[in-house]
């Protein structure tokens, strides 16, 4: 099936992030109205999630892995005026709010920013090789669409959403890059979601890329590339 790149139309340019601060273990009250990331639910709990901004519009999710880097897509960074609100569960309040200071991009859809500040938060667990199998449950969070409303830049999630999808096959990411693909279970990804994490028992294995946004989601391996990670991030 050909899958398109979360990210469409969000903002003409390709969504970037706003490193989100950790410490928000709770969400508000969710809030009425569509689910998000297209079905799925409100995340109760994401220390390490990260809401990207490009200059200053919300594009992009993300995870803080370290004290001064984000994880996220290649193609969410391409815009420029990166900054982060990391560790709050509600994209327009609470956590810590950073700025990108260098960027650096992998030939697969992957990223790794650096912040112009040091961050206290709870540091996402990376994944190793070997860690993802066909046929396991994940978890997918981000701040995406609740729905194809066209323009998807007009119905992202003010609060980090979670659904749950299963592990498909191994497939390419949006640059040719090795990805996990997943099919839908109670929710799929959408634009926004892009650069956000895919989890397995809690450790970090899959950065989003594209998706179909009605049965299949790509997912860059994360643990195809931690050399790469590890040479520039240090983890």
């Amino acid at each position: 099936m050909r899958i398109t790149r979360i990210v469409t139309a969000l903002a003409a340019a390709l969504l970037s992030a706003l490193a989100v601060v950790p410490t928000a273990s709770t969400a508000a009250a969710a809030p009425a109205g569509p689910q998000p990331i297209i079905g799925g639910g409100y995340a109760q709990s994401g220390p390490w999630a990260a809401r990207l901004f490009s200059n200053g519009r919300e594009t992009c999710s993300a995870t803080i892995i370290a004290p001064t880097w984000i994880l996220t897509a290649r193609h969410c960074v391409t815009g420029g005026g990166l900054s982060f609100r990391i560790g709050s569960l509600d994209q327009h309040s609470g956590g810590t709010v950073a700025n990108g200071a260098q960027t650096y991009t992998h030939s697969s859809d992957l990223a790794l920013v650096r912040l112009d500040r040091s961050v206290s938060a709870t540091y996402a667990t990376l994944g190793q090789p070997g860690t993802v199998r066909v046929g396991q449950s994940v978890q997918v969070y981000g701040w995406g669409a609740t729905s194809q409303c066209g323009s998807e830049a007009n119905c992202q999630s003010r609060y980090l959403k979670v659904a749950n999808v299963t592990v498909s096959s191994g497939c390419t990411d949006a640059y040719g890059g090795s990805a996990i693909c997943a099919r839908r279970g109670n929710g799929i990804t959408a634009g926004g979601d892009s650069g956000g994490p895919m989890m397995l028992n809690g450790v970090q294995v899959g950065v989003a890329s594209t998706s179909d946004r009605q049965t299949t989601t790509a997912y860059t391996n994360v643990t195809a590339y931690r050399s790469w990670i590890q040479s520039v991030a240090g983890v």
